[in-house]
């Protein structure tokens, strides 16, 4: 008998050991040493401090499509949402954690290669042996009874839950991103037409001034101070010129592309018509509607799955490595007269010194636990401020906006006044200039601050988790 056949009962003991350990495995698949998971308690108050909370959608149901009214900054966060680089970067890293799950979860099934080898080699009177082989092989093919592999499929799976999250995270950034850039531009040309309204009454201040020094009626000193008002108000044109060019340069960057040409006309910043009392809920509920606190949580679980693979370094590793095929002395018969060959090497590995190393990939494993936790608490923590923030700016800009709104128009009154007053004699030329310049500073401080109110919506629809649902049927 060739060394190579081996007898029918012995193959099927063979099949027979191959059941058990198969079996064996299974049972092992339910065995994990990681520690169980439980998360952590929100290191934050049980309620805003400021929470005029009501009735309404959360803002993380609202889709950004129904939340903002104007359709040129609707045009503009689309073309961002299919253009704009960091979120094409979250989007493929959700592709990479895709692919490194499946290599991971592949590890759990056993490699099948196609082998064929020859082997020559000197024998008895210098005459040669040959010995030629052709089948099929399994390399170390580890029986997780210790559940390693599982934990590092669980540590690749929670990952890639964080990666889909950092996704919708990105998007919320972006989408806040581009309409307060949107806003901001508006806010822009509001200031430049309030700025070139003002320097046309002080070019005409200036010439009459100038009249009157030219003809004796006035002092140099009202000249002077008359040129510099106008001088002042050119500085900030070019300011204010140069600040919106820069704005729109960022805009452009974060849609991805050129500002296309057919943009619809936007709306003013007073009219942006966004939602004015989203519902702020309890801080608990932060924990589901922020994407960027779930990835946070994400990467705890995967740093607490992750020691459940450091720990079943210190217990004994598993592999079976075999072959099963055809054997021959002669390669040209190898697939006809080729007897039946297979090879069984299990190995049981276990570790007796290592000079430390598993224990310190333990104490690295549950440091990076702890780490992430931190991490993910602070996100909870960053997300109430945010909130709470956003909040304290609802409840005071309205007022705000109010009164620097009366402010401007009692200073629009005054300067009329203080114009008649000195055409009629009964006050300087000092007092209308003065009056001049607070007009302008209050015309601006209503713009900044109507621009402050309509970029704090847009921080409370993204603090409290919207921007990153879309509506139904909607394929990116």
């Amino acid at each position: 008998m060739s060394p190579h056949r081996k007898p029918r009962h012995r193959r099927d003991r063979f099949a027979g050991s191959a059941v058990a350990l198969l079996a064996s495995l299974l049972l092992a698949g339910c065995m994990s040493l990681a520690p169980e998971y439980e998360r952590p308690a929100a290191p934050v108050a049980a309620a805003f401090p400021a929470d005029p909370s009501g009735a309404g959608r959360p803002a993380s149901e609202i889709e950004w499509q129904s939340f903002f009214v104007d359709e040129r900054l609707k045009r503009l966060i689309a073309i961002a949402l299919q253009h704009n680089r960091d979120l094409r970067t979250a989007v493929l890293a959700i592709e990479r954690s895709r692919a490194l799950l499946q290599g991971q979860r592949a590890d759990a099934f056993p490699t099948v290669n196609a082998i064929v080898a020859g082997q020559r080699e000197p024998g008895v009177n210098g005459n040669q042996t040959s010995l030629y082989t052709a089948g099929l092989g399994v390399t170390a093919w580890e029986l997780d009874f210790f559940g390693r592999i599982r934990s590092q499929s669980d540590v690749a799976l929670a990952r890639f839950y964080a990666s889909e999250e950092a996704r919708k995270a990105a998007q919320i950034a972006l989408i806040g991103d581009v309409a307060n850039l949107h806003l901001t531009l508006l806010a822009d040309d509001e200031l430049l037409d309030t700025t070139r309204r003002t320097l046309v009454t002080r070019e005409d201040s200036y010439r009459l001034t100038k009249l009157k020094f030219d003809n004796g009626a006035s002092s140099e000193v009202d000249m002077r101070q008359a040129e510099s008002l106008l001088e002042g108000a050119r500085v900030v044109l070019a300011q204010q010129l140069r600040r919106r060019a820069q704005d729109e340069n960022a805009l452009v960057l974060l849609i991805g592309q050129p500002l296309p040409g057919d943009l619809p006309t936007a709306l003013p910043l007073a009219g942006q018509g966004m939602y004015a009392q989203l519902p702020a809920g309890l801080p608990s509920e932060l924990l589901e509607r922020r994407p960027d606190i779930r990835q946070a949580e994400r990467l705890l679980m995967a740093s607490n799955a992750n020691i459940g693979a450091a720990r079943a370094a210190f217990w004994p590793r598993i592999t079976l490595t075999g072959t099963a095929g055809v054997a021959s002395n002669e390669l040209a018969g190898l697939f006809n007269n080729g007897n039946f060959a297979w090879t069984f090497m299990p190995q049981l590995v276990l570790p007796i010194f290592d000079a430390g190393r598993n224990q310190a990939n333990l104490q690295v494993a549950q440091v990076d636990r702890d780490i992430a936790q931190a991490q993910y608490e602070k996100a909870i923590q960053a997300a109430f401020r945010e909130v709470a923030d956003a909040l304290a700016g609802r409840a005071t800009l309205d007022e705000q906006l109010r009164a620097q709104q009366a402010q401007a128009a009692a200073e629009e009154a005054r300067s009329r006044l203080a114009d008649l007053r000195y055409r009629s004699g009964a006050s300087s030329y000092f007092d209308v200039l003065d009056v001049q310049r607070e007009l302008f500073v209050a015309q601006q401080l209503v713009v900044q601050t109507r621009l402050l109110h309509a970029q704090n919506q847009v921080t409370l629809y993204k603090v409290l988790g919207g921007g990153w649902k879309e509506p139904e049927g909607t394929v990116r």
